[in-house]
């Protein structure tokens, strides 16, 4: 096995998305330094910090490079860093005339960190097209299924009736947030780097500003008031996000796990008989896209305690923990991608079984409504010897296998509106108010 799956020709179906692969792949982030060079030099020729033809050539020469990627894995073993070498290349590339002003006033991390941050920029693109497209897909299950009656579980026993509609509303719920929250994070984050040596951009004299801020318009970009080489907050915050988007699509995974499973059969991951299948036992069907979801969710769970530590660095330049982001931050864009992918396939083909959910709810015998019938004796009888009652003839009806409401009528004689009580449709709450909230702001 590979030292990530994420990279394995085996395994990083289960744990990758070929689109963010290819963006984090190390062809492509030679581009992107490619691509921060050459506006480097397009916007110090316009500014005359060097001479407009130098500009041309070294802007011509990052499109018709051949890097050589066997001198850029050896000179990174020797520099510690990819771009020393690569600008190595570019300046024999960009000839004798123009080497010379080739990085001019950059220094390493300043090519590499704006570098990331378009590599982020444009894996954020994958991520968040295919959230916006989760999004619908729940809220089509919410207001389909809104009148779907099954049981409500907590700690995992059956607790008060819900509707199938109001639990993929509440899978929907935090996405939207998380949409939100990317929307408020990249003012933060899509921001260029540029500071010189060691952030105060005193080799370019009077010119410093007025290049840095080019460099950002000419990539599309923004400035911070000062070069960020040690301030890391930005990328944990979105290794935070990756996080936490993982984590809840983890939540809708689990959930769908416990529902498959044999006993309770509420749910399958696909009509596709021959997804999940086992070796030796033909009847299964194991719920193993959800199973790989709640795996990238953990993962990333670990990886950004790494981001965290990596927050840590020395003075105005880090020593290790810059190289922590690199293990970590790559790994959390895929294993998010992989879990969006999976998710949405999960919201797109989910088979719900409608009867085998109301045959759960009425194999309870009515228990789920002890809290209810409590409520409703207690305006007659007192709360405290109403839940007294009601706790006593649970136990009964379990032991018995006996109706709930049918045990509680034989203990009573005071009058209740037993029609209403016997039927877990009419104890909802406001399902259909919150699903509807939830439906609204997914459109919004």
């Amino acid at each position: 096995m590979p030292f990530s799956p994420t990279d394995s020709i085996i395994f990083s179906p289960l744990f990758s998305d070929s689109a963010v692969a290819g963006i984090f792949s190390d062809e492509q982030f030679v581009q992107y330094m490619l691509a921060v060079e050459a506006a480097l030099a397009r916007v110090e020729a316009r500014l005359a910090v060097i001479p407009v033809q130098v500009g041309r050539q070294i802007e011509l020469a990052t499109r018709e490079i051949k890097v050589d990627f066997e001198r850029m894995r050896n000179g990174t073993e020797t520099d510690g860093f990819p771009v020393i070498e690569l600008v190595r290349q570019l300046r024999a590339q960009a000839g004798d005339a123009a080497a010379g002003y080739v990085h001019w006033g950059a220094t390493t991390q300043d090519i590499m960190d704006t570098a990331l941050i378009l590599q982020i920029r444009d894996g954020l693109g994958v991520l968040e097209g295919n959230l916006n497209k989760i999004i619908p897909a729940l809220a089509g299950l919410a207001d389909y299924h809104r009148n779907t009656l099954m049981a409500g579980r907590t700690h995992s026993q059956q607790a008060l009736p819900i509707t199938f509609g109001f639990k993929a509303a509440n899978w929907l719920a935090p996405l939207l947030r998380h949409r939100q929250r990317l929307a408020e994070l990249k003012p933060r984050l899509l921001v260029v780097q540029f500071g010189g040596a060691v952030g105060t951009l005193a080799v370019l004299g009077e010119n410093g500003l007025g290049v840095q801020q080019a460099l950002a318009d000419e990539l599309k970009l923004s400035v911070l008031p000062m070069p960020w080489h040690t301030q890391r907050d930005s990328l944990v915050e979105l290794a935070g996000w990756l996080s936490l988007v993982s984590g809840s699509l983890a939540k809708i995974a689990q959930d769908i796990i416990l529902m498959a499973q044999t006993e309770i059969a509420e749910i399958r991951e696909a009509a596709d008989k021959t997804l999940g299948g086992s070796s030796t036992m033909p009847q299964k069907g194991n719920p193993i896209v959800s199973e790989t979801v709640v795996a990238a969710a953990r993962m990333n769970a670990s990886l950004l305690a790494a981001m965290h530590q990596a927050l840590i660095q020395e003075h105005e330049r880090a020593t290790g923990a810059w190289q922590m982001e690199w293990l970590a931050l790559p790994q959390m864009f895929g294993l998010t991608a992989s879990a969006l992918q999976k998710t949405l396939f999960l919201g797109e083909n989910l088979v719900v079984n409608e009867a085998q959910m109301l045959r759960n709810v009425q194999n309870s015998n009515g228990l789920m409504l002890a809290e209810g019938l409590t409520f409703i004796l207690a305006q007659s009888m007192g709360h405290r010897d109403a839940e007294q009652l009601v706790r006593d003839a649970c136990q009964i009806a379990l032991q018995q296998n006996l109706n709930l409401i049918n045990v509680v009528r034989e203990k009573i004689t005071a009058p209740a509106d037993w029609p209403t009580l016997r039927s877990e449709a009419d104890y909802l709450g406001y399902t259909q108010a919150f699903i509807d909230r939830i439906l609204h702001e997914a459109v919004t």
